[in-house]
């Protein structure tokens, strides 16, 4: 992998799915909504000085928004944080860099 680049999108694992749980209730704050469905479906990721994680996550049957999710270095010891995130996403939407 080259640093900088981002991954290849891939199937979301269990790992994505705790990153995404770890930051939802950031976005149900940002979006002053809560999601019955945060459903981790694809993912990509970076590395900078720590990574970016852009995931995919289905919130309803048809709904999906795309999240940002910044990791720290680990001698930061400092929590996941939401960096930035779009709504309103289909399933067919490529997972971008944003």
């Amino acid at each position: 992998m080259m640093c900088g680049a981002p991954t290849a999108s891939q199937p979301a694992t269990a790992e994505t799915q705790a990153i995404a749980d770890q930051v939802k209730a950031q976005l149900e704050e940002r979006e002053n909504k809560t999601y019955a469905t945060f459903k981790a479906v694809a993912f990509r990721s970076q590395v900078v000085a720590g990574r970016n994680y852009f995931i995919k996550v289905q919130v309803d049957d048809d709904e999906f928004v795309h999240l940002r999710v910044f990791q720290s270095l680990p001698h930061e010891n400092k929590p996941l944080a939401l960096s930035s995130y779009q709504t309103n996403k289909a399933k067919h939407d490529e997972l971008t860099y944003f």
